[in-house]
């Protein structure tokens, strides 16, 4: 599964509606709201969550997945040690990243592409990305809408 950064992973974009992914992907193998009224699809096969924001008319905005296939720019992230996926994004010149700790777990947040990558024992095991937030501090949806 390829990561476009802001834009989302394969198939799906940020501001897609939950009847687009479901013509992409099909039916989710679970759905529910959490705690912010957000619906979440969660599909096994791909390892992949989906959060539509409840505030923004329930559009595509959030993804976490853990496939040992998701790649950007060609380079795999799950499984492999954080070393070695900090040095291949940088050739692409992705060099910030926050660390938080917790736990056994690790963040590396890039802010400029709205990621985060989580390892656990210095090896990758979950890829997040966000829709990105433009200069007017609205979400910058790829989607293109249906008039």
């Amino acid at each position: 599964m390829k990561i476009n950064l802001k834009s989302g992973i394969d198939k799906l974009l940020f501001g897609m509606k939950q009847n687009d992914v479901i013509t992409a992907l099909g039916k989710p193998d679970k759905n529910y709201k959490d705690e912010d009224d957000n619906i979440i699809f969660v599909y096994n096969a791909q390892k992949i969550r989906l959060t539509f924001y409840q505030e923004e008319d329930f559009k595509l905005g959030y993804l976490v997945a853990s496939s040992n296939d998701l790649e950007v720019f060609g380079f795999k992230l799950v499984g492999r040690k954080i070393a070695d996926v900090k040095k291949d994004l940088a050739t692409k010149g992705i060099t910030k990243y926050n660390q938080e700790t917790f736990d056994t777990f690790e963040n590396y947040f890039n802010e400029d592409n709205w990621f985060i990558l989580q390892t656990e024992f210095n090896e990758v095991v979950k890829f997040e990305i966000g829709a990105i937030i433009n200069d007017k501090d609205e979400f910058d949806w790829k989607f293109p809408v249906k008039k």
